[in-house]
């Protein structure tokens, strides 16, 4: 019995003989596709330490870019694929190899993977981020006139306490603007989208007001649309800063976590 694993990048419809796997994996490791030929499955693996990958910040961000290269690869050459996360390994154990035990549970799990590849098959994930630059956001409320006219001839002292007041108007402005907007830009990009997660930023600049952070499940026929949409969107607002993001294989969508057998992670 092999004492290595399998390093699981994706689960995908079995392409049939001679289809390989494009680009490398992690750290140059070869790719290829392990096949349950019987159900029509794959996995996109390469052989791998029955340990997870773990080191130095720069180490995990250059292996989690080189995974979804790999993921997307095989998307774009498969037509679909339904994404692991980093770090899933299949070990051996008593009962078989790392490739037997993953094709025996590819077999378990057949019916469920097929309708989860179906829901995915040439469809991608995008990420739209829409914010605010609050000042730049119009208004008509006359207070906000009438301290810049205020600020124009006052002393130091009196210039800062009138600016922190200018500052909470237009933040104010640009809260109302925010929630109008978020609502349109939703109800426009569920018109395009197949699904949608909200999304947390990891960070917001200053003077920003965020309008919404999505995750969309998109068909690649939809993609133009969903572009024009945006497109639409910022030329009628023109403080949003829109954000468009993708291709990326659908992480946000593949459903209940899969249990896959003997898996590790960090």
């Amino acid at each position: 019995m092999s004492g290595e694993a399998l390093y699981v990048y994706a689960l995908l419809a079995d392409p049939g003989d001679g289809a390989e796997p494009p680009g490398e994996g992690l750290d140059g490791a070869p790719l290829r596709l392990v096949r349950a030929a019987d159900c029509g499955l794959a996995a996109l693996v390469h052989e791998a330490p029955a340990r997870p990958y773990q080191g130095p910040d720069d180490d995990v961000r250059r292996w989690i870019r080189t995974h979804d290269e790999a993921v997307e690869g095989m998307r774009r050459a498969a037509g679909g694929v339904l994404p692991m996360t980093f770090n899933v390994l299949v070990a051996p154990g008593e009962d078989g190899d790392a490739e037997a035990r993953l094709r025996a549970w590819l077999r378990a799990n057949r019916d469920d993977l097929h309708d989860r590849l179906g829901r995915l098959r040439g469809r991608a994930e995008y990420r739209v981020e829409i914010t605010l630059d609050s000042a730049a956001v119009p208004t008509d409320d006359g207070s906000v006139q009438e301290i810049e006219e205020r600020m124009r001839d006052a002393s130091p002292g009196l210039r800062r306490l009138l600016s922190k007041q200018l500052d909470a108007q237009r933040r104010a402005a640009a809260d109302v603007l925010a929630d109008q907007l978020h609502a349109d830009a939703r109800r426009q990009l569920s018109t395009i989208a197949e699904d949608l997660a909200d999304r947390r930023r990891a960070t917001r600049n200053p003077g920003e007001t965020e309008v919404l952070s999505l995750a969309l499940l998109v068909h690649d026929d939809d993609v133009e649309n969903l572009g024009f949409i945006l497109s639409e969107l910022q030329e009628s607002h023109p403080a949003a800063q829109v954000r468009f993001l993708g291709p990326w294989p659908p992480y946000s969508f593949t459903g209940e976590q899969l249990a896959t057998p003997a898996t590790t992670s960090p």
